[in-house]
């Protein structure tokens, strides 16, 4: 049985990966806390990547023949970049372990697809545009990957949109919004985005963890589903669900409570709408997956399978 180690398995992704392949393999979970599921607390060593040794001595421990790296800060409220060590210091620490492990296999490394901000199409893999923080921190990810390569295969892959059970903001508020009627289809103003449902995800991670990726014009990988997902359809597809039809509120209404929720935001106080979100709201995002479903053709779920699943989730 092969062993694979998964850093940041607490997590949202983390936690569905972990359940996925723990009847298939030797798991141990690196994360800096406990996973939120008691029946995966065995499998979970608590480590902060960024120390060093603290973090050697368990990889060398468990002398993986797999790493999937997941951990990481990935909320846009950190001030520095600094903030986001877990990001640099965590990977550059990863990559110096990995030369210590002559049996490792594969690596595959989690980036964003907030290397380039929405709306923007990379011509390339090392083309970056970010705009936030958080986004500056995943580039600076993917070059120590690059900068450090591994002697044995390895990949970088860059999550979507991605939701379902055990996630969290913003999709989480996407939901519990649509659940609690105070979701409005934004005036004409419809956008299409990759989104990924977690259950395909963490299938698609699996299938480029055992995939030779060699070549190295192709080391990048985008984590989502096919086709794009119109947010209004998406929307109306969780209403269905739930019996009612969603309303309809023009865009200079939503506009003024965006700028309410800058202001409120200035005083640290948490509103469901702001300038930011209104403008991720209503652009289009759309990513090209052709090389991961070369790799993943046939991931295991619809949009609607997952909604179920994700609604009855909500209510436990």
């Amino acid at each position: 049985m092969y062993k694979v180690l998964i850093t940041g398995g607490s997590g949202f992704i983390g936690t569905n990966l972990l359940l996925f392949l723990i009847e298939k393999y030797e798991i141990l979970n690196i994360d800096i806390r406990e996973s939120n599921l008691t029946e995966l607390q065995k499998y979970t060593s608590i480590v902060d990547i960024t120390n060093y040794e603290n973090f050697r001595n368990v990889v060398i421990g468990f002398s993986p023949d797999y790493i999937i790296h997941l951990a990481a800060r990935t909320d846009l409220n950190g001030k520095f970049i600094y903030d986001y060590s877990a990001n640099t210091v965590g990977v550059s620490n990863l990559m110096k372990i990995i030369h210590e492990l002559p049996k490792l296999k594969k690596l595959i490394v989690t980036s964003s697809m907030l290397v380039c901000h929405t709306g923007y199409y990379p011509k390339n893999q090392f083309d970056y545009a970010p705009n936030t923080l958080y986004g500056e921190s995943k580039v600076e990810t993917e070059k120590i990957v690059w900068d450090n390569k591994p002697q044995c295969d390895w990949a970088i892959i860059r999550p979507t949109s991605i939701w379902g059970p055990w996630f969290g903001v913003p999709y989480r508020n996407f939901f519990d919004m649509v659940i609690s009627r105070k979701y409005f289809h934004i005036g004409r103003k419809s956008c299409t985005k990759t989104y990924g449902y977690v259950g395909n995800a963490v299938y698609q991670i699996e299938q480029i963890l055992f995939h030779e990726t060699l070549n190295e014009d192709q080391k990048v990988f985008y984590i989502g589903d096919n086709p794009p997902t119109n947010i209004e359809i998406w929307a109306n597809e969780i209403a269905a669900e739930l019996n009612f039809d969603i309303k309809r509120v023009p865009f200079w209404m939503l506009k003024i409570a965006a700028y309410f929720g800058d202001l409120l935001k200035l005083f640290n106080i948490t509103f469901p709408m702001t300038s930011f979100r209104l403008k991720n709201m209503t652009t289009d995002n759309t990513i090209d997956l052709s090389e991961t479903y070369k790799i993943a053709p046939n991931p295991p779920c619809s949009r609607i399978d997952g909604i179920k699943a994700t609604l009855q989730w909500l209510k436990k």
